[in-house]
């Protein structure tokens, strides 16, 4: 039942925002204050069913529109979403709990691949080689899949849910998108922006929900493809249960990231950027910088380290200054809190405990403040999981080969960066790491859209990322066509093989 008090998330199927049928709800909590701001539903087998149907109509003709129309219309999205950027910030922080600055962006780095969209006829290009025997020509066409789906997580509700619709529709797709039952407001005001944008009634659909929604998208005959970020427990479901069902899959999933400090780096941008990567977003981000080893001299710089984050402001994403807001829910409090005093147990030594801070007027909220942890080893609960919180461990190596051997050690290979003068250790390094997105005194390196989100090893599950090149292949069949055309006065033999000369 809901409370009529409290307003209610809809689902969108087939171009119209509906009310769900369902008997099970979500509260979504404002998690600085626990205030409920609206409930979510988890939809019906029967209401998934008909947002596939809804997106299957829908391809019949979409597949058909020509690719400028297609474009047109993103380059419209893109300046809806620049004109109420403040708005969506704002449902953004009240929701998830990021600052405002965080919140925007959020929804700026979903507005690059929006922008990428709109210039979607010069990607969705084939090949064409002339003449490949007498008279004889070939081509590749770039034709959509069909059906196309995306579940996305709590922690970029704008980014990532931007990540996929925009390149999956502009490719000539239909989309059925769950979003984070979480966090779902600020997701559904972008879909609504969309539509305002001109994207035609059915092309894309919104159902919310849990596992059950998870397995309905994953097991339904006519979805042909499905996007997935979020943990990696789930995602390896994802993935194997869509792969089975016979769907192309890309999952985005774990993370536990290395930032590596060599003596020379520029101290005061490194430390800056250390403390920014690792409790920036609550340290909620799965390109989190929560290990970082420190190579040789590099290793003195532990106090001023703590320092800097130990005067981080810790409040509500609202309040101005505000450097770290709360944690999503009660259950990722009580777990990183738990996590922490895990790592105290364990022997490593806790330079920094942000456990139970005092943030005046927000005392019911979920916060933790930043924690540092040094003497970590790689046998420490806090090293092997991904705490997703604002939780930094390190380590220490005596030279960069150890602290490269560190890094590859670890099962996961989403991000890493080094932070040095010099260029033969950046190359080395670049060189040696086996993680698919290395920063060089970058922090975060996530590319932009011009390239693909390339995450590796225990991060990623298919060989395709989101955005980028990459996507255009992950939602497009390639065709190819080999063509001969004969004169109107030509005799033909019966002989109708095609000898390459």
């Amino acid at each position: 039942m809901t409370d009529n008090r409290v307003p209610t998330v809809k689902l969108l199927i087939n171009g119209e925002f509906v009310e769900s049928k369902t008997n099970e709800w979500r509260d979504i909590i404002n998690p600085a204050t626990q205030e409920v701001l609206a409930r979510v539903p988890f939809a019906t087998a029967d209401e998934v069913n008909a947002a596939v149907a809804s997106a299957q109509d829908a391809f019949k003709t979409w597949r058909k529109t020509p690719i400028g129309v297609r474009a047109r219309i993103f380059l419209k999205y893109q300046q809806l979403i620049r004109e109420n950027m403040q708005e969506l910030a704002a449902l953004l922080t009240a929701e998830q709990g990021k600052t405002l600055a965080d919140a925007e962006g959020d929804v700026f780095r979903g507005l690059e691949v929006v922008e990428h969209a709109s210039a979607i006829g010069n990607l969705q290009m084939g090949e064409l080689a002339n003449n490949v025997a007498n008279d004889v020509d070939t081509y590749t066409l770039l034709q959509p899949l069909g059906v196309c789906a995306g579940i996305t997580p709590f922690n970029f509700p704008a980014m990532i849910p931007l990540w996929m619709f925009p390149m999956a529709i502009a490719t000539g797709n239909t989309f059925v998108l769950k979003p984070s039952e979480q966090d779902p407001m600020v997701t559904m005001r972008l879909v609504e922006l969309a539509l305002e944008a001109g994207i035609p009634k059915g092309v894309l659909n919104v159902v919310h929900g849990g596992p059950d929604v998870v397995n309905g998208i994953c097991d339904h005959p006519d979805i042909k493809a499905v996007s997935f970020v979020g943990s990696t427990p789930v995602g390896t479901h994802v993935y194997n249960r869509a792969s089975q069902a016979g769907k192309r899959v890309q999952c985005m999933m774990g993370a536990k990231n290395h930032g590596v400090v060599m003596p020379d780096a520029n101290k005061e941008q490194t430390l800056n950027n250390l403390v920014g990567a690792c409790f920036g977003a609550a340290g909620q981000r799965c390109m989190a910088l929560s290990v970082v080893v420190l190579v040789g001299e590099a290793r003195n710089w532990l106090p001023e380290l703590a320092r800097r984050a130990q005067l981080l402001k810790v409040s509500a994403g609202v309040e101005p200054g505000t450097d770290v807001g709360p944690l999503i829910n009660r259950r990722a409090l009580e777990r990183v809190n738990g996590l922490i005093q895990q790592g105290v147990d364990e022997g490593a030594e806790l330079v920094l405990d942000g456990r139970n801070p005092q943030v005046d007027g927000y005392e019911n909220g979920n916060f933790v403040g930043p924690t540092l942890f040094a003497g970590v080893t790689t046998d420490m609960a806090i090293y092997k999981e991904e705490i997703f919180g604002p939780v930094l461990c390190v380590m220490q190596a005596d030279n960069l080969d150890e602290a490269i051997d560190i890094v590859n050690a670890n099962p996961h290979g989403n991000g890493t960066a080094i932070f040095t003068r010099s260029g033969g250790a950046a190359h080395r390094f670049q060189e040696l790491i086996d993680v698919g997105q290395v920063g060089v005194n970058v922090p975060i390196p996530v590319p932009v859209p011009l390239f693909s989100f390339s995450g590796s090893r225990g991060s990623k599950l298919g060989d395709l990322g989101p955005y980028g090149k990459q996507v255009i292949q992950f939602y497009t069949q390639t065709k190819t066509v080999t063509s001969r055309w004969f004169d109107e006065d030509e005799v033909g033999s019966v002989n109708t093989t095609i000898t390459l000369k």
